[in-house]
């Protein structure tokens, strides 16, 4: 419910202030005063509904027995919170609980940051400068910490059945071993289910990037409650196919377009960049595997002098790319949207450029998973999914696709 107060009082409040922040002192003080308040009558209501209980042959009555003072800490500043205190030692306050010192939202601001790619003195200083409030870095790594459990519970929550397209994807990471530094792999899985919904499946480090490994991975996805799915596009990791149809026969395989894409960027000068991705939208936008190979032709006429290494990627992996126009253009939008994957790989990569070295790879787990729960907020369903999900149907029979998600 929305209050409104007077202008009166408003005026009373404000007179003095001239800057906006001094708005903050304001708020910090009339919070307190709030808390101090409700915690006040949390301890009636307590001493009331003893007495009630009790009745007229209860022995020692329960009353009031001064307070206990603390220093609380909030995205506000730092509150000095009265605790009463009852006679018989039963009272439990629940607005702010014994022993708490922040509180709710300081560890969302503080999870927050930590995504973001801050170190927890980098977090220390910050929350310092915005808000007035020093926590020890100590105390801010307790915070982070306890995410694990979290990141261990989505680790291993059970999936659905089907996923009409997922995407595999490796992220290098800097992790210090055995006082060295060495690079491993996170393997991530980027999938759309029934409801057009992105999710992230799940999240796996790794000393390098194999078929193998992913082998694994595929296998723990079943394990899960995967039974099917449609469609995997993937980057050119030899044997990756393979082990993807090892477990999910039925699957189709496809290069991923955005990893084409990015991959033939790597070799193209900053001017001459949006000419190219232009360019080469014409060959993946195609209405047929004919028309596309001549699109790629006339790439290779435009640009095949300055850039050979680009028509190389292409032609090489060109029979890993046509089974992409056997798709009709609802299910091709999905397959090459940049959204959600860029959106992800974004978010990924500035963690890592921030973050430089993990010190182990409980920390970069810790962190990734943080930086793929950021990125998901941002996350919208799948436009004009219906349609997609229909020819899907067609494609693929009453069998794989349930009626009822129509």
């Amino acid at each position: 419910m929305q209050m409104k107060v007077s202008p009166e009082l408003l005026e009373e409040l404000t007179k003095d202030f001239k800057r906006p922040e001094e708005m903050e002192s304001l708020y910090a003080q009339m919070l307190q005063h709030m808390i101090n308040r409700g915690l006040s009558a949390e301890l009636d209501a307590h001493l009331a509904a003893g007495s009630a209980e009790a009745g007229s042959n209860a022995g020692r009555s329960n009353k009031r027995n001064g307070k206990s003072v603390k220093t609380v800490r909030s995205a506000n500043g730092s509150l000095t919170v009265e605790t009463p205190r009852d006679r018989l030692g039963t009272f439990e306050p629940q607005l702010v609980k014994k022993r708490q010192v922040r509180l709710a939202g300081m560890e969302e601001k503080i999870l927050t940051l930590y995504a973001k790619g801050l170190t927890t003195r980098d977090i220390e200083d910050a929350l310092t400068e915005l808000y007035g409030v020093t926590i020890s870095h100590t105390l801010i790594s307790q915070v982070t910490e306890s995410v694990m459990d979290e990141a261990r519970a989505w680790q291993n929550r059970p999936l659905d059945d089907v996923y009409p397209i997922v995407w595999l994807d490796g992220l290098v990471v800097k992790v210090r071993h055995n006082k060295q530094v060495i690079n491993k792999s996170a393997h991530i899985v980027l999938g759309v289910n029934l409801r057009g919904e992105k999710e992230v499946l799940g999240l796996w480090l790794a000393e390098s990037e194999g078929a193998k490994f992913w082998l694994s991975v595929l296998t723990e996805l079943r394990n899960r409650g995967v039974r099917d799915i449609f469609i995997a596009c993937m980057d050119g990791l030899n044997g990756l196919p393979e082990a993807v149809n090892a477990v999910f026969p039925r699957t189709l395989t496809q290069l991923c377009v955005v990893h084409l894409v990015r991959a033939s960027l790597r070799y193209v000068a900053t001017q001459d960049a949006k000419a190219v991705i232009a360019t080469l939208k014409k060959i993946y936008q195609s209405a047929s595997a004919d028309e596309a190979a001549a699109e790629l032709d006339a790439f290779e006429a435009e640009w095949g002098r300055k850039y050979k290494a680009v028509v190389r990627i292409w032609r090489g992996n060109w029979d890993n790319v046509i089974p992409f126009f056997q798709f009709v253009p609802e299910i091709r939008k999905v397959i090459y949207t940049t959204n959600a994957i860029e959106s992800l790989n974004m978010t990924m990569r500035k963690l890592t450029r921030n973050r430089r070295i993990f010190p182990n790879d409980d920390a970069a787990l810790k962190s990734l998973f943080l930086a793929i729960q950021e990125a998901a907020k941002n996350w919208k369903s799948i436009h004009h999914w219906k349609p997609a999900l229909q020819s899907f149907q067609i494609m693929f029979g009453e069998d794989r696709v349930p009626l009822e998600q129509l």
